[in-house]
């Protein structure tokens, strides 16, 4: 998939009331790519029209009502999605929506809460004229008093009440629009430390009806935290719903920070289960970068953290930013991002082998599938923490007296690879540039 946006990207490409405009121009490109999602940001109007949407004030403004400083979101309105779902999908790219429900921004006045006598904005009188609310909607409520141990509020917003019918049916009758009228296929759910579990697990097995025909959508929760906190949300999400619900796997994108930022980085720390995608790949969203890194943005290398999750399991996610505006894609030649995806789509299965690991030099082997349905072969993947030199080193790979052909390499040096030959025991010497990375497929 595709992160299909960067913090502000309307105003920073002077796209402000057309970023959905701007995305249908990119889409048969994105397709012949290979990408075949797109997570698009909130798509409600918030409390200002020129907010990213992680405010969100109107669930059911699209961009057509003239609230919050204009009609438009930042990103436009809600024909010029619908136009962009319908084109994306002409394109077998799928789109998932940013699902911001735990808290809410932009009220129109104060009220006191009578549980606590405190003043909150918690009055909220949309012009869509569907989910009005107060106080009773949030946190504390005659509902929830409290709310649970393991929930967080977001900065000072008010929280919502989810168990409050009023706000349970309004997510509900939210969640449809976006999968039953707008076309959308799948759900990104945003800060889920806030709200708890069972909110997603009812909203992900809703049994939806799109084109006529029952539908499950396609569903991720961005839980910011370490592998033993996003496993153990896994497991809990997911006790409750029949989806195979995921989360970002911030632990190994953490990890490829320090490979690409932090010198001397032991690679060794790569083959461990300190990730999500290691201990359980099938519900893990794997990336290098997205909208709230900030200052905390990989800066060095950064091909070499691409690498890494477009040849492992789990479900890469590219960010625009890096794609776009850091000139990663490089279409056309064997050095970019562009590579990657057609290295994953057309060799990256069946399961991950680690051939070698030392601080340097790590080498694994994706041993491929084949049925009725089709086929991946399979690849070698070369990972060099060198700055100053070629490295590799002989494996024992499953390929007996076969060669293999470099599709897809970069670092410090443009130099092309040269092909390898199994030995007759499957042995062979692979390498990979200075500080950077090398893919082989089998020919």
């Amino acid at each position: 998939m595709m992160q299909a946006f960067y913090w502000d990207a309307p105003k920073q490409e002077k796209k402000e009331g057309h970023w959905w405009n701007f995305l249908s121009e990119k889409i048969e490109d994105l397709g012949k790519a290979g990408i075949n999602a797109l997570w698009l940001p909130p798509v409600s109007k918030a409390s200002s029209n020129l907010s990213m949407g992680y405010d969100p004030y109107d669930y059911f403004d699209l961009g057509d009502f003239d609230q919050k400083g204009g009609t438009k979101t930042l990103f436009g309105n809600r024909a010029e999605l619908e136009a962009l779902i319908k084109k994306a999908h002409e394109h077998d790219i799928g789109l998932y929506a940013d699902m911001v429900i735990n808290h809410n921004s932009g009220a129109d006045e104060e009220e006191i809460n009578p549980l606590d006598g405190q003043k909150r904005w918690t009055k909220f009188n949309p012009k869509s004229g569907r989910f009005p609310r107060d106080w009773n909607c949030f946190h504390p409520s005659r509902y929830e008093r409290v709310m649970m141990p393991d929930e967080e509020n977001y900065a000072s917003f008010p929280h919502l009440c989810h168990r409050n019918p009023l706000v349970y049916t309004a997510m509900f009758d939210y969640a449809r629009m976006l999968i039953e009228e707008l076309g959308f296929d799948g759900f990104r759910f945003d800060f889920v430390k806030g709200f708890g579990a069972w909110m997603i697990g009812i909203l992900s097995k809703y049994r939806y009806v799109k084109d006529g025909k029952e539908f499950m959508p396609y569903v991720v929760g961005e839980y910011w935290s370490g592998a033993e906190d996003i496993n153990a949300w896994i497991d809990k999400v997911n006790a409750l719903t029949d989806n195979q619900i995921s989360a970002f796997d911030f632990a190994l994108r953490y990890k490829l920070k320090d490979v690409c930022d932090t010198p001397n980085y032991d690679l060794r720390n790569l083959t461990d289960d300190g990730a999500v995608v290691m201990k359980r790949p099938m519900h893990a969203v794997t990336f290098v970068d997205n909208h709230d890194m900030g200052d905390n943005a990989i800066v060095n290398d950064k091909m070499m953290a691409y690498s890494f999750i477009m040849v492992h399991e789990g479900y890469p996610c590219i960010f625009w930013y890096d794609y776009y505006n850091n000139g990663l894609a490089r279409p056309g030649t064997p050095n970019g991002i562009d590579a990657l995806i057609q290295a994953h789509l057309k060799y990256a299965g069946g399961d991950s082998q680690i051939l070698h690991a030392d601080p340097d030099l790590y080498i694994m082997q994706r041993v491929g599938w084949k049925d009725d349905s089709g086929e991946q072969p399979g690849l070698i993947y070369v990972l060099n923490n060198l700055g100053n030199q070629w490295s590799g080193t002989s494996v024992k790979t499953q390929w007996k007296k076969r060669k293999f052909a470099p599709i897809a390499w970069d670092g410090h040096d443009t130099a092309h690879p040269d092909e390898r030959t199994t030995d007759g025991d499957g042995n062979a010497e692979f390498a990979a540039p200075p500080r950077g990375f090398a893919i082989y497929a089998p020919a």
